[in-house]
């Protein structure tokens, strides 16, 4: 029967120190391998090159580094990069590298597949698969940091969890992650540049407010409406916009930082005043911030994008209520790394 190891980066600082004093080693080793594995992002023992061959060896004996393979790489006109990340045990999610004139921004998945159901996103249309370990989440942001300075010549500056799969459902790893991704013995990223998008998880938002998180949240809303947020993301049914503007406010009164709004205008959907109306009421309870999303189809003919009118209706009507709003235009479209996109056509 073959033999699992354990993943070494499951290990903290302590229990690595640990694990070197016990077996007849100085316990700054232990600070050595947790440097190797976080700092430099080592994917095999031996390249811990300031280790002896005996050390080296002792910890392939014992232990496995489970890390991700870029199986393959996409870069659009744009110069926006996908990858195709295969796991470890050969399960495939996506990522993005989305660069601009100033900053370079990482897309990250949090899991395989998605838990929830929204009908504009190819990726819900996988079934949840599983959720990411943190070291699955954390080397994302690896590779995409690399490719930054290999590609575009500067490190990382952004990340946002827009990728695959639904964060707040994978909670306790993405935190994990994150704080890996924010910690001084990681990347040393600052928690501001780090952005969670949750399509709307009332009780773990108030979650992450009692937890005192320091990175930001946005809410892919698309309706204030619950008949017509329902009928596009029907766990809204489950979670309706009065709860989730509940946990809103308990976020915004606990932490005093400003909500993000995705929203995507459809022709039919929710191009209307009235739908403008609903938008501007919900945003009254908290500063706010809207970003209306080009939509990126999924093949299916369902959902169009609204015309320039309805988004120049949206623009005017939230900016005479002082509701900050910008208009985001999708990102490697032609390579299916859109928001809404990601979804393994090139799966193997």
């Amino acid at each position: 029967m073959k033999i699992v190891k354990k993943d070494i980066r499951a290990l903290s600082k302590e229990e690595l120190r640990f694990f070197f004093t016990s077996n007849g080693d100085k316990a700054f080793r232990g600070n050595q391998v947790y440097e190797w594995l976080w700092q430099k992002g080592a994917h095999h023992f031996d390249d811990m090159t300031n280790l002896s061959k005996e050390t080296r060896q002792m910890m392939r004996a014992n232990f496995s580094i489970n890390h991700i393979k870029v199986d393959s790489m996409q870069r659009s006109l744009d110069g926006t990069i996908k990858n195709g990340i295969r796991l470890h045990d050969g399960m495939i999610v996506e990522s993005v590298l989305i660069p601009t004139a100033k900053r370079s921004t990482a897309c990250v998945s949090s899991q395989v597949g998605c838990s929830l159901d929204c009908k504009f996103c190819a990726t819900s249309r996988l079934k949840r698969m599983r959720n990411l370990n943190p070291d699955e989440i954390y080397d994302q942001v690896v590779a995409i940091d690399r490719q930054s300075k290999l590609y575009y010549g500067r490190p990382l500056s952004n990340i946002v969890f827009m990728g695959m799969g639904e964060p707040l459902m994978n909670y306790n790893n993405v935190l994990k992650a994150i704080d890996k991704i924010t910690s001084k013995d990681g990347l040393g990223m600052s928690p501001k540049r780090v952005v969670v998008s949750t399509s709307g998880v009332p009780k773990m938002i108030k979650k992450m407010a009692d937890d005192g998180v320091k990175f930001n949240l946005a809410v892919s809303l698309h309706s204030a409406i619950d008949s017509v947020r329902t009928s596009i993301m029907p766990f809204n049914e489950t979670f309706p916009l009065k709860d989730l503007r509940e946990a809103l406010k308990h976020w915004y009164d606990s932490t005093s930082r400003i909500i993000t709004y995705e929203y995507v205008v459809w022709e039919g959907i929710n191009d209307t005043k009235s739908d403008v109306e609903a938008l501007i009421d919900f945003c009254k309870f908290a500063p706010s911030k809207v970003n209306l999303i080009e939509y990126n189809p999924i093949d299916d003919g369902i959902f169009h994008q609204a015309n320039n009118a309805a988004i120049e209706l949206y623009v005017s009507m939230l900016e005479a209520k002082n509701i900050t709003v910008t208009v985001r235009r999708s990102r490697g479209k032609d390579i299916d790394a859109a928001c809404g996109q990601l979804a393994n056509k090139d799966k193997s």
